[in-house]
C-alpha cells in the first residue's frame, strides 16, 4: 500500500490525521496538540508512502522501524497507525483513558505498530541508534526513521547518540528534526539554543538537509537523497509550524500541552473540513 499515492491523496490523509488529533485530544481533555500537528506531513509520508510495514504483522522482523523520539506527539503517531490499519480508528477516542492501549506517550508493549516506548526526551533517538546498529550487525536491510524535537535537541543524550551514529556509520538511520521553534518553556533559541543545528550535525559527521516539513514534494526529495548517501546517518531538518492547520493554534506556545475544549475543537474541525 501507499507507493502509488499522489500529493493530493497524501494531503487528504494528512487532513484526516489532523481531524483525528483534535478529536482525540478534545475527548481526552489533555495532551499535546501543537507538536503533534507540526509532524503530520512527515508522519503521513513515512507511513503511507515510504516505510515498509505490515499492519497485519506489526512485529515483522524485516519491517522498517519508526521511533517518535518526541513522545508527547503520540496523537500524531496514533492517527497514522489507525489510518494505516494497525488498530480501529474508533479506538482513538480512548486516548489517555484508563486501561486504553493508547496512553499519553507511546507504549511498545501494548500498542500495535509502536516500535519504541518514548517520552523521556533524548531516549528515543538513542534507542533508534541501537536499532540501526543491530540492523547492521544482523545484516538486515530495514531502515530506522526518527522524529526528533528541536527542544529535545537540547538534551545531552541526543548528542551522544548523534556521535555514536556517525561513529558506526549508520546509513540506515534517517532522522527528521521537527524544527517548529517552540518548546513548553518558550522559543527554543531562548531556552537553550542548539543553533546552528545544521552545522553541528555536519560537524558530528551526519549528512544534513533542510526542507519545508509541510511540503510532501520536499519531504520526498529529501528521503530520496538520503537513500543515496552511504556511510553516514542522515538528518533532515524540517522547518514546521507548531499547531499547523488550526489558525488559533499556529505558532502559539500555549498549545504545546493544552487540549482544546469542545467549542475550540468544533472550530478547529470546521477549519479542517
Amino acid at each position: 500500500m501507499g507507493k502509488a499515492l499522489n500529493e493530493e491523496q497524501l494531503a487528504a490523509i494528512a487532513k484526516q490525521m489532523r481531524r483525528d488529533i483534535i478529536s482525540m485530544l478534545a475527548e481526552a481533555g489533555s495532551g499535546h496538540p501543537g507538536g503533534s500537528l507540526s509532524t503530520v506531513e512527515i508522519m503521513t509520508y513515512l507511513y503511507f508512502k515510504e516505510m515498509n510495514v505490515d499492519p497485519q504483522k506489526p512485529a515483522w522482523p524485516d519491517r522498517d522501524r519508526f521511533v517518535l523520539s518526541k513522545g508527547h506527539a503520540a496523537p500524531a503517531l496514533y492517527a497514522a497507525l489507525a489510518g494505516r490499519g494497525f488498530f480501529p480508528r474508533e479506538e482513538l477516542m480512548k486516548v489517555r483513558k484508563i486501561n486504553s492501549r493508547l496512553q499519553g506517550h507511546p507504549d511498545m508493549i501494548k500498542t500495535p505498530g509502536v516500535d519504541m516506548s518514548t517520552g523521556s526526551l533524548g531516549q528515543g533517538i538513542s534507542a533508534a541508534v541501537g536499532m540501526a546498529l543491530a540492523g547492521k550487525i544482523d545484516c538486515k536491510d530495514y531502515r530506522v526513521f526518527v522524529i526528533l524535537g528541536d527542544g529535545e535537541a537540547e538534551e545531552g543524550q541526543v548528542w551522544e547518540a548523534a556521535m555514536a551514529a556517525a561513529h558506526y556509520k549508520l546509513d540506515n538511520l534517517i532522522v527528521f528534526l521537527d524544527h517548529n521553534g517552540l518548546q513548553i518553556d518558550g522559543p527554543v533559541t531562548e531556552v537553550m539554543s542548539p543553533e546552528p543545528i545544521d552545522e553541528k550535525y555536519k560537524a558530528f559527521g551526519w549528512h544534513v538537509q533542510k526542507i519545508n516539513g509541510h511540503s510532501f514534494k520536499e519531504i520526498a526529495a529529501a528521503v530520496e537523497t538520503a537513500k543515496t548517501i552511504k556511510g553516514k546517518p542522515k538528518m533532515i531538518i524540517a522547518e514546521t509550524i507548531k499547531g499547523k492547520g488550526v489558525s488559533f493554534m499556529e505558532n502559539q506556545l500555549g498549545w504545546h500541552g493544552n487540549a482544546p475544549s469542545k467549542e475550540q475543537a468544533e472550530q478547529a474541525l470546521a477549519e479542517l473540513a
